[in-house]
């Protein structure tokens, strides 16, 4: 697999009513920043990118509607994340038969992490993925009622990423795989593409006015079209795979994700998912990604991999032992 980054942090205070900051820390004003274009004109947001985060997808409850923290809140919550919880902490349950983090390079205190004042990636005064409707509830019900019991019979029956086959967290949409979170943008005149880190997927996202592929054309990550709206990449996926089925939602799944470039080292990632399948409402997220030194490294996944053999077969060693103890026997 690959490294971690350097340890060290850049903080993005998102913005929010009624925040300036104290008089003593004040700096002299900075020059005015313009944005930097490529040949044809547009924004340039080529180069190396993470979206290393501690912010919660969605809103503690007990925060209800607080969209934003203080700063001193703010503070609080950075001064946890980076100083008082370990590796162990982050990986949780999984932290008995699991590695620490850190000794490899890979927890996120040692990788560059653009943070927010926000309480949640999801904005609004909800800040939560949206209920299931009645028909996805009935649907993941059954779907694991069939499951139950036969998680382990076979390597199709284990999740995709640990096949190494794609990453949950690549998306569309595009969330933070807990280390390894970096991605490289590259532009072209016809096409954009994003090569993430983890699994080293590159998804190609034409801008020159072609259609979707055909309805019957169904992909792991989607098929996606961009085109600008103004200074910022706006990047339509539709055409998922049912195998993905990202938390939950059907092959009938809509993402809409917008890239704009707000300084030097920071583009503002939002994303709307859609699909009436399976939630009640769209619902928003928004994170920065900030800029890394690079380069990306190959994620050999397979290489090595011996997660996925030791799982079946820890099963069928379990399957015997039961069968031994079975009366008769």
């Amino acid at each position: 697999m690959s490294r971690g980054l350097p340890v060290w942090a850049f903080i993005l205070w998102a913005s929010a009513p009624g925040y300036s900051q104290p008089a003593e820390k004040t700096a002299p004003p900075a020059k005015s920043w313009t944005v930097p274009r490529t040949a044809d004109g547009h924004p340039d947001l080529q180069g190396f990118w993470s979206n290393a985060s501690i912010t919660p997808l969605q809103r503690p409850k007990e925060l209800g509607s607080k969209e934003f923290y203080t700063p001193e809140e703010a503070a609080a919550v950075e001064k946890r994340e980076f100083s008082e919880r370990t590796s162990w902490d982050r990986l949780g349950n999984q932290a008995a038969v699991h590695y620490d983090m850190s000794q490899f390079g890979l927890d996120v205190i040692q990788a560059k992490v653009a943070l927010s004042r926000r309480t949640s990636l999801i904005i609004g005064s909800e800040g939560r993925v949206p209920p299931l409707t009645p028909e996805a509830q009935k649907r993941l019900a059954e779907r694991n009622a069939a499951r139950r019991g036969h998680e382990f019979d076979s390597y199709e029956d284990r999740p995709l990423q640990e096949r190494c086959i794609v990453w949950t967290s690549e998306g569309p949409p595009m969330l933070s795989s807990g280390y390894n979170s970096n991605l490289q943008i590259v532009q072209g005149p016809k096409t954009v593409t994003i090569m993430e880190e983890m699994i080293h997927d590159a998804r190609v996202i034409p801008i020159d006015g072609r259609p979707h592929l055909a309805p019957g054309i169904r992909q792991y990550l989607g098929d996606s079209r961009g085109h600008w709206d103004g200074d910022t990449l706006v990047v339509d996926t539709t055409n998922f795979s049912d195998k993905t089925s990202f938390m939950g939602s059907t092959k009938d799944l809509h993402v809409v994700e917008r890239f704009t470039r707000i300084d030097e080292d920071t583009i503002l990632y939002e994303f709307t998912v859609d699909d009436p399948n399976t939630w009640v409402k769209p619902w928003t997220a928004q994170q920065p990604l900030t800029k890394i030194a690079g380069p990306i490294f190959e994620y050999a996944c397979h290489e090595g991999n011996l997660g996925l053999p030791n799982t079946l077969s820890g099963a069928r060693a379990a399957e015997q032992a039961a069968a031994e103890k079975k009366p008769g026997k």
